[in-house]
């Protein structure tokens, strides 16, 4: 695979961490009721509601599916199909907590959901990119990102 080098400008960060650092981050009106479709579907592929066989997860990552870990790793949508067929042979059922979630609508029905997620001391900020298709929802992204002091 090619690598770019591209000229940048950069500067020194102080590197401090502050209120003005977090952006405030509020659902349009208007994508309310997509924010409330969507929370009930994240986190993704955890959601019984929403099936836990492998033909439910086909359905619901579409074709282009690919997603980047907490680990920085990415994950083709193959990776993920096999890794929840896997994981879902012996289930298991815990109680994670969704924090701030937000919803912005990206393009005609593309929307970017956001949220913080807790499982036990393990936090990471989840991103998911989600497209309405043919009157049904389908991930197309998905990253987390592990949370610096967080186990």
């Amino acid at each position: 695979m090619p690598v770019f080098s591209v000229k940048v400008i950069d500067g020194q960060g102080e590197g401090t961490v502050d209120a003005e650092m977090e952006p405030v981050l509020v659902t349009a009106p208007e994508d309310r009721p997509v924010l409330a479709q969507l929370l009930l579907r994240e986190p993704i592929f955890h959601r019984p509601e929403f099936g836990c066989s492998r033909s439910d997860f086909e359905e619901l990552a579409a074709p282009m599916f690919w997603e980047v870990g907490a680990s920085g790793r990415r994950y083709s949508r193959q990776f993920v199909l096999d890794t929840l067929d896997k994981r879902y042979e012996r289930p298991t059922t815990d109680v994670w907590a969704v924090q701030d979630p937000h919803c912005a609508k990206i393009a005609e029905d593309v929307y970017l959901m956001t949220y913080t997620l807790h499982q036990g001391s393990r936090v990471t900020r989840r991103s998911t990119l989600w497209t309405r298709t043919q009157g049904h929802w389908q991930v197309l992204y998905h990253q987390g990102t592990g949370v610096a002091g967080s186990a």
